[in-house]
C-alpha cells in the first residue's frame, strides 16, 4: 500500500495540528510499508518538513514552490491536475487542511481536529471561517475522514453530514519526551503553567483573571503562559504573569515537569493534547469542564467552569495538593503507533469498501 500524506502544515512552526500530523506519519511509518510524506513548500518551509520528520523512516517529495501557500490553495480550487501527477501511483491520498487537489483513484482521506469555524465561528478569525469552508466541502467527498476523538467524530457526522460509517477515530498520541523523569525548568519559584496558541478560544484571560484570585492566597506563585502568539486583543498582563512565547518541545517537557499545577481553560477543543502532555510529566492539571476535552482529561484531572474564575482559582488551590504522576498511566495510552494502527486500519476499511 502506497500511503501519500500532505505534509504542507509542517512547513510552519509547529502547534497542535502539526504535532499531530508529524506523530500520525511517524506511527504510520511504523506499522505501512510505504509512506509518502508530500508537501510543496518555499525554501524555509522545505527546511522546517525535513526537520519536523527528521529520523522517520519515510519517502519525501517536497517540490520547491516560492509562494507554496498560494499555488496549494489555487491547485485546491482549479481541480487540477490529480495529485498522481506529481506523486507518482498511490493507494490514498491523505490530505490536510491546507491542500486538498484531485485524485485519479484510490483512498480519499482526510483528518479533522475540530470544528470551532462551524461550532464557533465568532471565536475564531474570519480569514480562518473562508480558509475552512473548502476544506469542509472536500471532507464530505472522502472515503474515510479520520477525527482525533470520540467527541469531534460526533461533530463531524452532526456538522458535516458525513456519514457514520466513513468516520474514524485515531486519538493522538505523545512524544516519550513528555515523561516525568528528567531537568525540570526552573523559572525562580513555583509557577503555574499553560500552554496555548494566544486566542480567545483558549481563553487565557479567564485564566489570568483566576490566578489573580488564587494568587492572593498563593502570593509565591507565577503563571506561565506558552505559545504562539494569535489574535486575542484581551489584556493578559498581570501581576505575577509571564508571556513565554512559542517554546520547542524539549524546553516545554522541562516547562511541564517543572510546574505544580498545569492549567488548560480552553472553551472548545477537538481533543486537547497539551492536557496529556502534562499528565505524561506528572503533572496535576485543572481543565475546562467542556465536554470536548473529556477523553484527553480521563477521570485524572480536576474540571472546572472555565468562565467562573473563582471555580477555576479554587480547583489550582486544589491541585497544588495533588500527588505528582496521578495521571501518567491515562496518559500512557496515547501513543503514535496507536494513532498509526487506527489510521492504518481505516485505509484498509475503505480500500476493501472501493474494490
Amino acid at each position: 500500500m502506497r500511503i501519500v500524506v500532505d505534509v504542507s502544515p509542517l512547513s510552519r512552526p509547529r502547534t497542535g495540528i502539526g504535532n499531530y500530523l508529524r506523530g500520525m506519519v511517524g506511527g504510520l511509518a511504523q506499522v505501512a510499508d510505504e509512506v509518502v510524506a508530500f508537501g510543496p513548500s518555499g525554501p524555509r518551509g522545505r527546511t522546517r518538513i525535513r526537520e519536523a520528520l527528521g529520523g522517520i523512516p519515510v519517502e519525501l517529495v517536497l517540490p520547491l514552490l516560492p509562494k507554496a501557500q498560494w499555488w496549494r490553495s489555487a491547485w485546491s480550487r482549479l481541480g487540477r491536475p490529480p495529485v498522481e501527477t506529481v506523486v507518482g501511483p498511490l493507494d490514498v491520498f491523505h490530505f490536510s487542511d491546507w491542500m486538498y487537489p484531485a485524485q485519479r483513484g484510490g483512498v480519499r482521506a482526510t483528518t479533522v481536529h475540530d470544528l470551532v469555524p462551524l461550532r464557533l465561528p465568532d471565536l475564531v478569525e474570519r480569514r480562518t471561517l473562508q480558509m475552512h469552508r473548502p476544506k469542509y466541502e472536500a471532507t464530505r467527498s472522502c472515503d474515510v475522514v479520520f477525527a482525533n476523538s470520540r467527541f469531534t467524530a460526533g461533530e463531524v457526522v452532526e456538522l458535516l453530514g458525513v456519514r457514520e460509517e466513513r468516520v474514524a477515530i485515531a486519538y493522538p498520541g505523545i512524544d516519550p519526551l513528555f515523561r516525568p523523569d528528567g531537568e525540570r525548568a526552573d523559572l525562580g519559584g513555583p509557577y503555574v503553567l499553560s500552554v496555548a496558541t494566544l486566542e480567545p478560544r483558549k481563553n487565557l484571560p479567564a485564566l489570568v483573571e483566576a490566578f489573580s484570585l488564587l494568587r492572593k492566597r498563593r502570593p509565591e506563585l507565577t503563571l506561565a503562559l506558552a505559545g504562539l502568539s494569535g489574535w486575542e486583543d484581551r489584556p493578559l498582563a498581570a501581576e505575577g504573569v509571564r508571556l513565554l512565547g512559542y517554546v520547542p518541545d524539549e524546553e516545554l517537557a522541562r516547562l511541564y515537569r517543572g510546574a505544580v499545577a498545569f492549567a488548560y481553560p480552553s472553551r472548545f477543543e477537538g481533543f486537547g493534547i497539551p492536557v496529556v502532555e502534562a499528565l505524561a510529566c506528572g503533572t496535576p492539571a485543572v481543565v475546562s469542564s467542556h465536554t470536548s476535552l473529556d477523553e484527553a482529561s480521563g477521570a485524572v484531572t480536576l474540571r472546572a467552569d472555565p468562565d467562573d474564575p473563582e471555580a477555576f482559582a479554587s480547583a489550582l488551590e486544589e491541585a497544588l495538593a495533588v500527588p505528582r504522576g496521578t495521571g501518567v498511566e491515562h496518559a500512557a495510552q496515547f501513543t503514535w503507533r496507536a494513532c498509526g494502527e487506527a489510521v492504518l486500519a481505516g485505509y484498509k476499511r475503505s480500500l476493501d469498501s472501493i474494490a
